[in-house]
């Protein structure tokens, strides 16, 4: 799967799903809650933070900020789009299911389309990583594709250089429920093109 992200981000740009998760611009969710007041500056970071464009939104307003992914040509193209936009962000190359290079605790998480790519045991070592990283009352945007995967999608997961494609309803609560307060705050069905199906987007509290 990391050569596959790695080969993808040399050669070009995922933004090719209606609602691209990881190149473009910074997403609607994070930039409204911040306008909204309900994120705050501190210290955040940005899981799978591919070209880093949430990353250098939050620096751009305030936050202290380090981006996280395991392809090096996202974090070159992420360091670059920093650079040009005069935004101080750290970035790194680590694996959110072992991480090597993040220390402390941090008052924002964001992940977009990082936890559904995973097979279900990298969900449960990303979830044993992330936990120590959020703060009491610290805030977590996670963004997913969710859908009930047909069979078809099931035995593609198995053969694609990917876990998964997909959460399926509910599985948020399966992971995060103990550790998290948790309200779905978006989302939205019958996408165009591949994949097909649902995203929604979450606002977790740590409890």
């Amino acid at each position: 799967m990391k050569l596959f992200y790695d080969l993808w981000y040399r050669f070009g740009t995922p933004t090719w799903v209606e609602h691209s998760p990881w190149a473009g611009q910074a997403q609607t969710e994070l930039i409204k809650l911040f306008e909204s007041g309900e994120l705050l500056p501190g210290r955040a970071i940005d899981l799978g933070c591919g070209e880093g464009d949430n990353a250098i939104f939050l620096a751009q307003h305030g936050f202290q900020v380090t981006g996280i992914d395991f392809s090096r040509s996202a974090i070159d193209k992420a360091k670059a789009k920093a650079r040009e936009a005069g935004a101080e962000v750290e970035f790194l190359v680590d694996d959110l299911t072992r991480l090597t290079t993040v220390t402390g605790e941090f008052d924002l998480i964001v992940d977009y389309g990082t936890f559904d790519d995973l097979s279900i045991k990298d969900r449960a070592a990303y979830v044993d990583q992330v936990l120590p990283l959020a703060k009491p009352g610290a805030k977590f945007l996670l963004w997913c594709f969710e859908w009930e995967p047909k069979t078809w999608e099931r035995a593609a997961s198995v053969i694609m250089p990917l876990g998964n494609v997909a959460v399926r309803p509910g599985e948020i609560d399966h992971w995060f429920e103990d550790s998290f307060e948790i309200k779905q705050i978006t989302g939205k069905t019958s996408l165009r093109g591949w994949p097909r199906g649902s995203w929604a987007a979450y606002l977790l509290t740590r409890i």
